[in-house]
């Protein structure tokens, strides 16, 4: 890999960083004590309102849970019509084009939601807007990534956009616990709250954390710029000329150089079966050359969400509350610790995804995963006993958060991209996003009250679904390590040999 092939794999890779910073920044805006003033879910007196904003002393005081479903859910609703919409934008105008436009909208998404008025629908439109973007990039990018991307180190590659999420969720809790901390708590006394019961709330905190959604938007959108359009885009358009020029830009060499020829040679031959075949359809992904593609990254994507980890990443903080830790440690300290963990685990992942392949990580990821959700429910019953149960509690979700981000938070991403044939690919991205996204929205709007319900012991329906992501892994996902896209759509149609 040379470093022009690193730097567009890393820069397509920050559509990851928008995802995110959105996802992370609503954990600490939700218990942000102006943001639940200012939209009249419970009132400030000093010293009454517990961790989840419930006024201990006043049953009159609006219950939360409706309205987290409400602007959690907008998110992912917006998402999924995004993923939707990827498919026509990508093949009209291209992977890179069209990544460029949604980072675009994720800038206006981010404004609204940081400039909205007293109601719940301006801030549920902005987080709409921005799960448009989200979406839509969420199929494009690792499609993009994936078709400029040596064949031998694309799953490394591909993955760095769930190393760009991770990145994202790191940053704002960051950002947001530095302004959490300044606006709700005396520096010189970490527990003691506001003695003016009577004063002003700023409404800055949860503003300038939504409004600077906006910078990374517009980042991405003028590194995007840079960057060249997809050799297998332009070759589907008639372009050769300017695919065979990036392609020997891509890979530091000449236009007449026996690699770039030899790609070309095999992107042509894949672009003129398409061609022969006639344009692609929605009902081409049930067909019975493509159906069992489709199948698995539906049920992939659906899986890497049951497993729980948004459950965690969006209502982390009421987690810890409910496992007995203060609003202080639950707020700050302790999401930071897991969006780091979280971060961190994702290199082991993108290493290993080379070289143990996707399927090792797949099943490896879910045994371990199903072992630490029922730890964690294990061990929260077992708070009431002292400190040492907890903290024996918040380690098991750590170690579910490592498992996660080093298995099934990249593994789905890099699958989906690589194992449709160019005529479908971004067609079939699209079924695999959609998939997650709408699971994904399935579990923003049960989460609260599953949590409220059940508490720790959803983590035992978490386990479940590890279990079945198992058996799924185990009997029906196929190996595409080291192979090119080519030989990944040969592989899957039964015309070469490939390990199942």
């Amino acid at each position: 890999m040379n470093s022009f092939q690193f730097l567009v794999a890393v820069t397509a890779s920050c559509g990851g960083l928008l995802f995110g910073y959105e996802v992370g920044v609503m954990n600490v805006v939700l218990v942000m004590d102006a943001f639940r003033i200012f939209f009249d879910l419970c009132t400030w007196d000093g010293s009454k309102l517990n961790a989840d904003g419930i006024n201990i002393e006043d049953k009159s005081v609006k219950d939360k849970v409706p309205f987290y479903r409400f602007i959690t859910s907008s998110f992912v609703l917006g998402a999924l019509c995004g993923a939707l919409l990827a498919s026509y934008l990508g093949e009209k105008y291209g992977r890179q084009k069209t990544i460029m436009i949604g980072a675009c909208i994720f800038a206006i998404g981010g404004i609204l939601q940081g400039s909205s008025i007293r109601n719940y629908i301006m801030i549920a439109v902005g987080r709409l807007i921005t799960g448009l973007s989200v979406g839509c990039n969420s199929v494009l990018c690792p499609t993009y990534i994936s078709e400029v991307a040596p064949a031998k180190i694309r799953g490394t590659l591909a993955s760095c956009y769930q190393l760009m999420i991770t990145l994202g969720i790191v940053i704002a809790a960051i950002i947001n616990a530095i302004v959490w901390y300044f606006t709700n708590i005396k520096p010189d006394d970490l527990n003691t709250p506001r003695t003016k019961i009577d004063a002003e709330i700023s409404n800055f905190e949860w503003r300038f954390a939504l409004c600077l959604q906006a910078i990374p938007g517009i980042a991405l959108a003028i590194l995007m710029s840079f960057l060249p359009k997809s050799p297998r885009w332009l070759c589907s358009k008639g372009r050769d000329e300017e695919a065979v020029q990036i392609l020997a830009k891509l890979n530091a060499t000449s236009v007449d150089d026996e690699l770039v020829q030899s790609e070309l040679k095999a992107i042509q031959e894949d672009v003129a079966a398409t061609v022969a075949a006639g344009s692609s359809s929605v009902a081409e992904l049930f067909s019975s050359v493509i159906r069992r593609r489709t199948f698995v990254v539906f049920f992939i994507q659906l899986f890497q969400q049951w497993t729980g980890v948004n459950v965690i990443m969006y209502y982390q903080s009421q987690i810890y509350n409910e496992m007995g830790f203060t609003k202080f440690l639950s707020t700050i300290v302790l999401p930071v610790v897991n969006n780091l963990v979280n971060f961190i685990s994702t290199f082991p992942g993108m290493w290993g995804i080379e070289k143990f392949g996707r399927k090792t990580l797949l099943i490896v990821g879910a045994i371990m995963m199903m072992i630490f959700h029922i730890l964690t429910w294990a061990f929260s019953t077992q708070t009431s006993k002292g400190e040492f149960w907890k903290y024996l509690s918040v380690i098991s979700v750590f170690l579910y958060v490592f498992a996660f981000a080093s298995t099934w938070g990249p593994t789905p991403w890099v699958y989906q991209s690589e194992i449709f044939p160019l005529r479908v690919r971004v067609k079939g991205s699209a079924v695999g996003t959609m998939s997650n996204f709408f699971n994904n929205w399935i579990i923003a709007f049960v989460g609260p009250a599953l949590m409220k319900m059940w508490g720790t012991r959803s983590f035992l329906l978490f386990a479940t679904c590890c279990l079945l992501a198992f058996l799924f892994a185990s009997f029906f996902c196929v190996e595409s390590k080291g192979l090119n896209l080519e030989e990944v759509d040969a592989m899957m149609s039964g015309k070469a040999a490939g390990k199942a």
